[in-house]
């Protein structure tokens, strides 16, 4: 009789956790006399909009089983909110041949969207070099070939099938321009590469102003083999209500809502409902927006006050920072005054030497942070 066939654990085949190895840096900031001010993670800390919550309630009472595809009136408010916020234009809200799906949460979307759009073994999924870890773990997990890359000329002889891009980056906050985007568009369709473009920053830029992938000024209306990614998370503070959604190319959306309504990927009803509320009311948006605003001003001044080189940052929650010196060292600078920072090598190897400040904080929090930096 021959043996079973060893089975492969989906955990081994993925990378520490990074947060697990901030334990100690973790427990030095905690012990601060005053106590620790967490800049590590981008969970937001404001409240929910009152509206937001109104429409939450609303759709509270719906016993039946929501839909992969979400209601009509989800599918016009995301149509509607990425015309008005973001000047995409020609999306279609339908159910059959429609260019917007939700998504239950983009951490989700993003970890499986290599294994749903069926990228495995012999295929190859560009990232940047400074990139989500989640990105990493999606291509792990559907067992495709990983290669890091910041432009074509990185790419090479190789031929890839999956692209993911991210602008405002995480986690540096660079902004990718209308000229650099319509040369990846051009690239890709030239060679028949799938552009997951991350857009759940494109609401926060402070520098310079975020152009989706789908802004006709880039792909000239023409969504073929682009998906942008989209989320609540940031800009309306609904991470805890896992909501975001895919825009693009109607044949993959189709292919993704064929798997994602086997596999019972659908959006509470309830949430659905908050979704709406939230795509539906700017004013909510913008107040939180200056909200990160006043933060990010407060810490860029103490960081760079305090000898810190401030790069890129143009756009998202978070500044990336250097001393010129390892990550580690600067992360330890700071857990002894109290203050927790994520390492830049969580991110890519190309982050050695910076760290990820976040602006996920309440002000006094932010205050607080500044003041011991400065010293």
């Amino acid at each position: 009789m021959s043996a079973a066939r060893k089975r492969v654990t989906p955990g081994s085949l993925l990378p520490q956790f990074p947060w697990d190895s901030l334990t100690r840096a973790k427990a030095t900031a905690a012990a601060h006399e005053e106590g620790m001010v967490n800049l590590s993670v981008g969970t937001p800390v404001d409240e929910v909009a009152s509206i937001i919550r109104q429409g939450l309630s609303e759709g509270a009472a719906a016993p039946g089983y929501p839909q992969t595809v979400g209601t009509p009136e989800l599918r016009a408010a995301i149509v509607a909110a990425m015309a008005r916020r973001y000047g995409v234009t020609g999306l279609e809200s339908a159910v059959n041949g429609g260019n917007v799906l939700p998504v239950i949460g983009t951490k989700e979307a993003i970890g499986w969207l290599p294994f749903l759009l069926g990228v495995g073994a012999g295929h190859t999924v560009v990232i940047p070099e400074l990139a989500y870890p989640t990105y990493e773990v999606g291509v792990r997990i559907a067992g495709a070939e990983l290669l890091r890359a910041d432009s074509l000329t990185q790419i090479g002889p190789a031929s890839p099938t999956l692209m993911f891009i991210n602008s405002p980056g995480n986690p540096n906050g660079k902004v990718l321009g209308v000229e650099h985007l319509r040369k990846v568009v051009e690239w890709a369709r030239a060679r028949d590469v799938i552009v997951a473009s991350d857009e759940c920053y494109l609401g926060l830029g402070w520098t310079e102003q975020p152009v989706s992938i789908l802004d006709p000024r880039v792909c000239d209306g023409d969504f073929t083999n682009l998906l942008a990614i989209h989320s609540l998370s940031k800009t309306s503070n609904m991470a805890s209500y896992r909501t975001g959604w895919f825009a693009g190319d109607a044949d993959l959306i189709a292919e993704l809502v064929s798997v994602r309504r086997h596999m019972g990927l659908m959006m509470p009803g309830p949430i659905q409902h908050a979704t709406i509320a939230a795509l539906n009311d700017d004013s909510h948006e913008a107040e939180q927006k200056q909200r990160y605003s006043d933060r990010r001003e407060i810490l860029r001044d103490a960081l760079v006050a305090a000898g810190f080189r401030v790069d890129d940052s143009e756009g998202g929650l978070y500044l990336w920072v250097t001393r010129g010196e390892d990550c580690w060292q600067t992360v330890d600078w700071l857990a002894e005054r109290g203050i927790l920072v994520a390492p830049g090598s969580f991110y890519g190897p190309k982050g050695a030497q910076h760290v990820r400040v976040g602006l996920t904080a309440t002000l006094n929090d932010i205050e607080v942070a500044a003041a011991r930096i400065r010293g």
